[in-house]
């Protein structure tokens, strides 16, 4: 009995070879066969099974019926899997979202964007410079044209790049007021044509302004704003007394306001300067507020409070100042006259060209460069900054 039996389970397990190979072949040879008729498609769903797959189907043990069935169902689940259910030898023909490696592409390929690549920044020499052009008699002139005009940088004729009017950029005016003792008397009335001048110029969306009063140290009595009525507020909030720190003012002005005013575009820097000149309480020199101004680029107006009828040594200082920065003195003899310097400055700012130009064999060695913009004929007077310091690498 015991042999019939044996007998039996060894004719079963060779019927089940004999039978389940012609079986897996004949699926094998189906979907070999269609997919050599089917036209080709990049569709992942149509991706042959992997060899691997194949061959463990083919070659597994046939010691039972049940085992030989799993072998047939796994070839045909490999065969039509979706992409994100491939085994890893197949995933790398798809992009893993979210991976930080990354194949390098082929010649003529465009590389995908990768936030973790550093950025390479290429350092353009130019130049941008603000000016102002008027007659003998004084008068702007307001519709020259770029071929008017030549730049020379460090006294070679330099590129032109771009040059427009710039009636309507935005400015960034800095109001400093001299707030010492030595200014009490006309305080009040420099206020409040300094509030006149901000109510006139400011433009909301547009110009932006910040307001500094000093005696012996600057005090910010108003942030960056287009709101006339803060600035006015800022204006009237200062209060006279102390000495006179004037230099230390303009050259923190200069560094800690303007230079990091933040940038979305071309704009105009200016100060304004309310001053006798007469400093005796300054760390900088001032020279060295000379030189930060011409590197934050900002053109300073100085307006004196001496009233005295005579120019004095501050005035000169006032006159330095303004000279080398591209901008303008004014001498008020009287207190009303005051007002007038302010129109004069209004009218400036909104009667100004820009030109950048590229200099000729730059260098950048952080040596200070002279400026110069020649006009036709000798009755227009052309007004910029002397220069700027080169940057340094």
């Amino acid at each position: 009995m015991k042999a019939r039996i044996v007998l039996f389970l060894v004719a079963a397990v060779l019927a089940g070879t004999l039978i389940g190979f012609p079986i897996s072949s004949f699926i094998f040879a189906q979907a070999g066969s269609a997919q050599a008729a089917a036209p080709p498609q990049t569709d992942s769903k149509t991706l042959p099974a992997p060899a691997g797959a194949t061959t463990g189907s083919a070659t597994a043990a046939p010691s039972s019926p049940a085992s030989n069935t799993a072998a047939q169902a796994a070839v045909t689940t490999n065969a039509t899997q979706s992409p994100s259910t491939l085994p890893a030898s197949t995933s790398t023909m798809r992009a893993t979202p979210g991976t930080t490696t990354q194949t390098p592409p082929a010649n003529g390929q465009e590389k995908p964007e990768d936030e973790s690549v550093a950025t390479i920044v290429t350092r353009v020499n130019e130049v941008r410079v603000i000016f102002t052009v008027t007659d003998k008699h004084g008068h702007y002139i307001k519709d020259m044209k770029k071929e008017d005009f030549k730049v020379l940088d460090d006294q070679k004729p330099a590129e032109m790049r771009s040059f427009r009017s710039e009636t309507d950029l935005p400015l960034q005016v800095g109001l400093l007021i001299d707030a010492s003792n030595s200014v009490r008397d006309r305080f009040k009335f420099e206020q409040e044509a300094a509030i006149e001048f901000l109510n006139a110029t400011i433009r909301p969306h547009s110009d932006e302004a910040f307001v500094v009063g000093f005696d012996v140290t600057p005090d910010v009595t108003q942030d960056f704003t287009d709101n006339t009525e803060k600035l006015s507020i800022g204006v009237r909030q200062l209060r006279a007394g102390g000495g006179t720190a004037m230099y230390d003012a303009l050259y923190f002005a200069c560094r800690d306001k303007l230079l990091k005013k933040e940038q979305t575009g071309p704009v105009r820097r200016a100060i304004i300067l309310l001053s006798d000149g007469e400093d005796n309480a300054s760390h900088v020199t001032r020279e060295e507020a000379i030189e930060m101004a011409q590197r934050a680029e900002a053109i300073v107006y100085t307006i004196s409070t001496n009233i005295s009828g005579m120019k004095g040594q501050g005035d000169k200082v006032l006159m330095r100042i303004a000279d080398a920065t591209g901008g303008r003195s004014f001498f008020p003899f009287q207190m009303r006259d005051v007002s007038d310097a302010f129109l004069s400055i209004q009218e400036e700012l909104r009667s100004q060209y820009a030109v950048a130009y590229k200099p000729e064999n730059f260098i950048a060695d952080g040596r200070y460069r002279t400026i110069q913009i020649v006009a036709p004929g000798k009755e227009f007077k052309v007004r910029t900054r002397k220069g700027y310091f080169a940057p340094k690498q």
